[in-house]
C-alpha cells in the first residue's frame, strides 16, 4: 500500500524512517484483530494510528469509539466503559449501554490507558481474554466483539514494577507495539510541519503566511520540542497571529521557544554508540523523573551535612552561616545563597518541585530548625497543598502544575485527607 496516500488521507506530514516504520506496522496489523499498544510522548500524534488501523481493517464499517481514560472520573469510568443497570447507583435512573457494548463489531481506542484504576483494569482484562463484560449493577455476563487499540505516554513497564498497572493486562495490550517517534527525532519534518500549520492559519484568517529566515529555521530544528507536534502547532499559530512582520528571524522565534538553552533534548544522555545509554526505550518524561529522583537523594545527603553544621554552630563551634527550614535548603556558600530544590513523588511516580522560597538565616537568628517531611505521604501532602494554594484552590490548574491527571489529584486529596479549609 502506498504510504503517501495514507498520509494524505489522514493529514500526516513527514518522511523520517521512524515515522514510516510506525505507519507500515499499523497498516500490516490492520487486517487482523490483534490488540495494539501505541506508545510515545504526549503530543506526537498517537491518535492518528488507531484511526488508520480501523480504516484499513475488516471492521471499517463498524463503530469507531475513542475514549480518553484520563478524562473520566474514577467513580464513573466502569459505567462509561461497560454500562450500568437502572438503580445500580445514585442517579442511575435508566439502564445505559457502555462503550464496549456500543462498539460491538467495531474498534475502541483507549487513550491514556495507563490512567485506568486497578479495578477497571480487571474488567478490561476479562473483555480481552473472553470478550465478556458485566454492566455495573448486573450479574449477567454479555458478549462483545471489539478490536482494542490502546495508547499511553507513560512507560507501562515502569508502572507494572510500581504496582500501578497489571502485568497480565500489559502483555494482553502489548500484542503488537507501535512506537511513535518524538519530534526531536524527526528534524527533517519540523520545518514542513511548521510551514503547514502557518499556512493553515493564514488560509483560515485571510492573512499572508509567515516564513522563516535560514537562521530561524536552524533554531527551529535544533530545539528539543518537549511538547512535540502539539507544541510546534501552538508556536506556529501564536507567531502567525501576533507578529506583524511575515518573515520571522531567530530573535523573534526565540521569544516563542521557552527555555531554549535547557531544551528537553539536552536531558537525554547519549551513549558511545549513539544510543540513549541507560535511558534506552524510556520516555523523556521518565528520564526527567529519574534525574529528579537522583537529585532528591543528593539533597537529602546535603541536609544531613547542614544539620550537623547547624548543631555544631548551636553549641558554639565556628562555622559558616547555615540554616534550613521546611522542605527547602538555603545555604550561604562563598557569600552567595544557594537553594537546591527537593522533589516529592505524586501519584504515579511523578516528581514535582516542592521547595518554596526560603531565607538565609543569620548567626543571630533564634528560629528553630524544622525538619522536612520524612514520609512519602507528608511530602505528597505538602506538594499538593502548595500547588492548590498557588492556584487559589483550582484543582485543574494544580493538577497541571503537578503533572498528574485531575482524577489522580482528586484521589490523592481524598487519600491524604486534605480539606478546603487548609488552603
Amino acid at each position: 500500500m502506498e504510504l503517501q496516500s495514507v498520509k494524505q488521507r489522514f493529514g500526516i506530514i513527514g518522511n523520517t524512517p521512524a515515522l514510516n516504520r510506525a505507519l507500515e506496522v499499523a497498516l500490516r496489523v490492520a487486517p487482523t484483530d490483534l490488540t495494539v499498544l501505541i506508545g510515545g510522548e504526549s503530543g506526537v500524534g498517537k491518535e492518528f494510528f488507531p484511526q488508520i488501523i480501523h480504516a484499513y481493517s475488516a471492521r471499517k464499517h463498524g463503530n469507531y469509539i475513542a475514549v480518553n481514560c484520563g478524562a473520566i472520573p474514577e467513580g464513573t469510568i466502569d459505567s462509561e466503559l461497560f454500562g450500568h443497570e437502572r438503580g445500580s447507583f445514585t442517579g442511575a435512573t435508566d439502564s445505559r449501554k457502555g462503550y464496549f457494548e456500543v462498539a460491538d463489531g467495531g474498534t475502541i481506542f483507549l487513550d491514556e490507558v495507563g490512567e485506568l484504576p486497578l479495578t477497571t483494569q480487571v474488567r478490561l482484562l476479562r473483555v480481552l481474554q473472553s470478550g465478556e463484560f458485566i454492566r455495573v449493577g448486573s450479574s449477567k455476563a454479555q458478549k462483545t466483539n471489539v478490536r482494542v487499540v490502546a495508547a499511553t505516554n507513560v512507560n507501562l513497564r515502569l508502572a507494572v514494577e510500581a504496582g500501578r498497572f497489571r502485568e497480565d493486562l500489559y502483555y494482553r495490550l502489548n500484542t503488537v507495539p507501535i512506537t511513535v517517534p518524538p519530534l526531536r527525532e524527526r528534524k527533517a519534518d519540523i520545518h514542513l510541519l511548521f510551514r503547514k500549520f502557518a499556512t493553515d492559519v493564514a488560509t483560515q484568517y485571510h492573512m499572508p503566511p509567515i516564513g522563516l529566515t535560514a537562521e530561524a529555521r536552524r533554531l527551529l530544528e535544533d530545539y528539543g520540542w518537549p511538547g512535540n507536534v502539539r507544541q510546534l502547532k501552538n508556536v506556529a499559530e501564536q507567531i502567525s497571529a501576533i507578529e506583524e512582520r511575515r518573515e520571522i528571524d531567530a530573535d523573534v522565534l526565540l521569544r516563542y521557544l521557552p527555555d531554549y538553552a535547557n531544551a528537553a533534548s539536552q536531558l537525554v544522555p547519549v551513549a558511545a554508540g549513539g544510543g540513549r545509554g541507560e535511558f534506552a526505550n524510556t520516555t523523556e518524561r521518565d528520564i526527567l523523573y529519574k534525574l529528579l529522583f537522583d537529585l532528591r537523594g543528593e539533597v537529602s545527603e546535603l541536609k544531613g551535612m547542614v544539620a550537623e553544621l547547624a548543631a555544631a554552630q548551636h553549641h558554639g563551634a565556628p562555622s559558616s552561616t547555615v540554616a534550613y527550614s521546611g522542605s527547602s535548603l538555603p545555604m550561604k556558600l562563598g557569600g552567595e545563597s544557594v537553594l537546591p530544590a527537593t522533589f516529592a513523588p505524586i501519584g504515579g511516580g511523578n516528581y514535582v518541585e516542592t521547595a518554596a522560597e526560603a531565607e538565609v538565616v543569620g548567626d543571630e537568628s533564634t528560629e528553630p530548625l524544622r525538619a522536612a517531611p520524612q514520609t512519602k505521604e507528608e511530602a505528597q501532602r505538602e506538594a499538593i497543598l502548595q500547588a492548590l494554594r498557588r492556584n487559589h484552590g483550582k484543582r485543574k490548574e494544580a493538577a497541571r502544575e503537578l503533572f498528574i491527571s485531575e482524577r489522580t489529584l482528586y484521589r490523592k486529596i481524598k487519600e491524604l485527607g486534605i480539606q478546603d479549609e487548609m488552603l
